[in-house]
């Protein structure tokens, strides 16, 4: 106990001592790092600094705290009082797969370290106390890894000492059925929760504990593999460090402030080309406890830094499980990306996605420094339906919409909200052109269009043509709504101290919303690099010279050519016709095509590749090559 005393006396005066993190640091230089052994150095003093910085953060007396427990055996630092916090700390058992796997890691790395009646009060956890097991597919991903490995921990234990009622075997072959589905899931026809500002780290997480815990080699392969599917797929869907839409799953603050998310934390650690979000993004903690044991291969890191040209990619993926209200289990979402040096465009084909959180289209332009900017443009129908939640969530009717909001999502049921899908939204993207129609049923909840503005934009002019002319960063931006609209400002929100449930605060920072209080509507955005005009005013010239027809009645339709040459006439309701034909989504979207990521849909095939560098991830298989082309 002295010594223990003595230890925290130490952490608590190295605060001041420990360099602040990188979070208020300077913005990292984006130069690319050659040398692999340079690469690796950096990447574990990323690692040592988000360990050091809370570990710091300790002082004496404070309440016993499983992250700091868990940081302190990485570490292997006073391994006996890490055993009393242990079971001090389990006398309180918390429940689902948020708790599980954060205890996993106290088991994994307490193997060798804790005593025997430490390790017997996790034991006793899983024996005692009923884990909610959730229904997303983030929940299901933490919950069986935690399962799966808690199961090859204590092998050959009776049903009566696990809160299942099944054996250790049984656990095992549960969780491994379940994990197996979910990876040919992904990689046959795409991700649920595909490109997520926060719910990343629910996979890459669990993934990184099943590659460096595992028992079973496969199983071990397993999770190394799809970490180098998820950090490839982030990869070619970040600019510069900073995921950009569209997200299956994202929320108020990151939809609008792109940097603000824990996607940028594993752009970070992974990357080192962007500050990561304050706090490491809170679950980045439990990323360092494990992450010295996987480092994203050279081909990826290149991806991400190391780009030489314009390019789009599209991915295949689907839409969040339905569980009735619907004749299909999933549909496809075909998805589209576009990156330039100075802005990237992405989107999918529209629709209803997710219930709360989904982030269909933006334009997301480059700048120095993203801390605190709302560097996008998009719009959308706020769409806000009981009916439309009982389609993916299993809970009882009653609760549905105020729910939502009593559960952490407080615009779900606000006309003004700037995030999630609706049935009535149609988007087509070609290159840095959206066509947004809509079609919004009467009497639906709400009848209007959002289209956000930020307060970084400079230079914003309402043309007598009907076009809206902005710039942000290094680009030029033209929207052009398809209905009349008022302006009103757009209010954040804000999360206010509460001792028990979620309080929330409207906060005015200075952005805009342009309101369409019209069920036939529309917006279309072009946007463009400053560097192509002479100046503000050619940019604005060319738009207007674009050919452009457009009709509200009977549904909305626009035909047009875009800056890039592309001509199409979108309908609400039919395919797109580009360049004379219609686009059929189904035939033409494989799993992953682009310069960086190609994969057949139904293949269980990714190969990444970036200049003559080539990883093939092949789950029909279990192996993993490099080659240099």
């Amino acid at each position: 106990m002295k010594f223990s005393a003595l230890l925290l006396s130490a952490l608590a005066l190295a605060t001041s001592l420990v360099a602040q993190p990188s979070s208020t640091g300077p913005v990292p230089a984006r130069e690319v790092v050659q040398g692999a052994d340079q690469r690796r150095r950096e990447y574990l003093a990323r690692i040592d600094e988000g360990i050091d910085w809370r570990l710091a953060m300790v002082k004496p007396g404070d309440p016993v705290n499983r992250d700091v427990i868990a940081l302190r055996l990485a570490r292997r630092i006073d391994p006996a009082q890490c055993s009393r916090d242990v079971i001090e700390y389990m006398k309180e058992p918390g429940n689902g797969p948020f708790w599980m796997f954060p205890v996993v890691a106290l088991a994994e790395l307490g193997r060798d370290q804790l005593t025997p009646e430490a390790k017997a009060a996790i034991r006793d956890g899983w024996r005692k106390d009923v884990q909610w097991r959730g229904d997303t597919e983030n929940h299901w991903a933490m919950y069986y890894t935690s399962l799966y490995l808690m199961s090859e921990l204590y092998p050959n234990e009776p049903g009566n000492t696990w809160y299942t009622g099944k054996s250790s075997a049984e656990n095992l072959a549960e969780a491994r059925e379940y994990l197996i589905h979910w990876m040919d899931l992904a990689t046959t026809v795409g991700q649920g929760e595909f490109n997520p500002t926060h719910y990343i780290g629910e996979y890459a997480i669990p993934m990184l504990y099943l590659s460096t815990w595992a028992k079973d080699p496969a199983m071990r392969q397993r999770g190394h593999m799809m970490l180098d599917w998820i950090f490839a797929d982030l990869a070619a869907n970040s600019l510069h460090g900073v995921l950009r839409g569209p997200n299956a799953r994202t929320d108020d603050t990151s939809v609008i402030e792109r940097w603000n998310a824990l996607a940028t934390f594993f752009n970070w650690i992974n990357f080192g080309d962007v500050p990561p979000p304050a706090g490491y993004g809170g679950w980045g903690i439990h990323y360092f406890l494990a992450a010295a044991n996987y480092q994203v291969p050279e081909v990826i890191y290149r991806i991400a830094t190391d780009r030489d040209a314009d390019y789009t990619q599209r991915d295949l993926k689907r839409t969040r499980r339905r569980w009735r209200e619907s004749s299909t289990l999933f549909d496809p979402v075909y998805k589209t990306s576009y990156m330039r040096n100075d802005y990237a465009v992405g989107s999918f084909q529209g629709g209803y996605a997710d219930p709360i959180q989904t982030h269909v289209w933006d334009v997301t332009w480059d700048v120095a420094d993203p801390r605190g900017v709302h560097n996008t443009m998009f719009s959308l129908h706020p769409y806000s339906s009981g009916t439309g939640m009982q389609m993916y969530f299993s809970d009882y009717p009653e609760p549905m919409i105020h729910g939502a909001v009593d559960l952490g999502k407080p615009s779900y049921d606000s006309p003004d909200k700037v995030l999630g899908s609706s049935p009535y939204e149609q988007v087509w993207q070609d290159r840095d052109t959206v066509i947004a129609l809509y079609d919004i049923a009467p009497g639906t909840r709400f009848e209007r269009v959002n289209g956000f503005f930020s307060k970084d934009l400079t230079n914003v002019t309402e043309d007598k043509s009907g076009w809206i002319f902005a710039q942000g960063g290094k680009t030029y931006l033209a929207y052009r709504p398809l209905a009349s609209y008022t302006w009103e400002p757009s209010l954040n929100w804000k999360q206010l101290p509460a001792t028990t449930g979620y309080s929330w605060t409207r906060v005015d920072n200075g952005d805009k919303l342009l309101n369409s209080p019209h069920a036939k509507n529309g917006t279309i955005v072009q946007a463009a690099s400053a560097s192509e005009y002479k100046d503000f005013a050619a940019f604005q010239a060319a738009i207007r010279a674009l050919p452009l027809t457009f009709s509200l009645a009977p549904v909305p339709t626009v035909t047009m050519t875009t800056l890039r040459g592309t001509k199409v006439t979108a309908t609400y309701g039919q395919a797109p016709v580009v360049n004379g034909k219609p686009l059929d989504y189904a035939a033409t979207w494989k799993l992953h095509e682009g310069p960086y990521l190609n994969a057949e849909k139904g293949g269980r095939k990714l190969t990444i590749t970036h200049g003559h560098l080539e990883r093939v991830l092949d789950f029909n298989t279990l192996t993993i090559t490099d080659r240099v082309k």
